[in-house]
């Protein structure tokens, strides 16, 4: 569901940027203030994990293909501020390392996937846990229903944008995003619960050292082994936009360095693919360590493993 440039004009693109930085700001401020907080360690292996999941496309009908948006599995596993945070920084590298979601858009994806996405989905699922205990099957389903709905509300909020900025009719667009993403939904639901209950088990819960290398050996081995066999269908908003011939690619007005999750100097596609991915899980992990370092200082000093 990453908006490529030139998608979206007019006035959209600033108010979409203003309203992310400030839905970035607060979650920064909140989680600098939380009493339970991750290890940094943990935040930059959830992160890492969330990005290497997002290169695994998967096919659905006709032709199509959705990825993991993971804000709340974020959420889930790195408590509400943290799993926003998590989201934009997976967003914003993704833009400008892989020129995944266009530069001048940037706002309007941070705002769907982090804000829209995990924020409104965290505070659902933060009801959930009040209602249920967290190994039972009551949460294990309110848990896929939530992320389910938050795949559905970032397509609506991105059907909206589409629909202000004059790209497409907002009624036109809005049935066929909703129609496409609740099916990439359901994905979206079984793979958080798989990996928030996996993550959740007693073995790793008690031991804070596996709490990290789990997730970042597992996205290790999505990066490397597993990209290069991900769906080259079209994802759903590309898609949609094929179909109703509303997107006309222009130049890019920023060029990233691993372009199209590739290394240019590399021929082979496979490995090109494994390498750009294991560069991004390395990068990811090392500007959420970094960023958690600071929201997790010593003033602060409670963290959770």
């Amino acid at each position: 569901m990453h908006i490529p440039n030139s998608m979206l004009h007019g006035g959209v693109c600033p108010v979409t940027a203003v309203l992310s930085a400030l839905g970035v700001l607060l979650a920064a401020f909140t989680a600098s203030r939380a009493k339970n907080k991750p290890t940094a360690a943990k935040f930059g292996a959830i992160t890492a994990l969330i990005f290497a999941g997002q290169m695994m496309n998967f096919p659905i009908s006709s032709g199509t293909s959705g990825h993991l948006l993971g804000g709340v599995m974020a959420v889930a596993l790195l408590g509400m501020p943290f799993g926003v945070l998590a989201m934009a920084l997976v967003v914003t590298i993704q833009c400008l390392v892989f020129s995944d979601g266009g530069f001048t858009v940037l706002g309007a994806n941070i705002l769907n996937m982090a804000i829209i996405g995990a924020g409104i989905g965290g505070l659902i699922n933060a009801y959930l846990v009040k209602k249920f205990s967290a190994k039972s099957s009551g949460y294990a389903i309110g848990l896929g229903v939530t992320a389910w709905v938050s795949v559905m509300l970032a397509a609506l909020a991105c059907s909206l944008e589409l629909g202000i900025s004059g790209a497409i009719a907002f009624p036109k667009v809005v049935g066929a995003m909703l129609g496409t993403h609740a099916i990439i939904g359901i994905g979206e639901g079984l793979i958080t619960v798989a990996v928030c209950f996996a993550l959740a088990s007693e073995p790793i819960k008690t031991s804070p050292r596996r709490s990290v290398t789990v997730p970042l050996v597992a996205s290790g081995i999505i990066a490397m082994m597993l990209s290069p066999f991900a769906s080259g269908f079209p994802d759903g908003l590309e898609w949609v936009a094929a179909k109703y011939q509303f997107f006309h690619e222009s130049a890019p007005s920023f060029v990233s360095p691993l372009t199209d999750y590739s290394v240019s100097w590399i021929g082979n596609e496979a490995v090109s693919t494994s390498l750009a991915g294991l560069a991004g899980v390395f990068l990811t992990f090392l500007i959420a360590w970094g960023a958690a370092r600071i929201l997790t200082s010593p003033r602060h000093p409670q963290t959770i493993a």
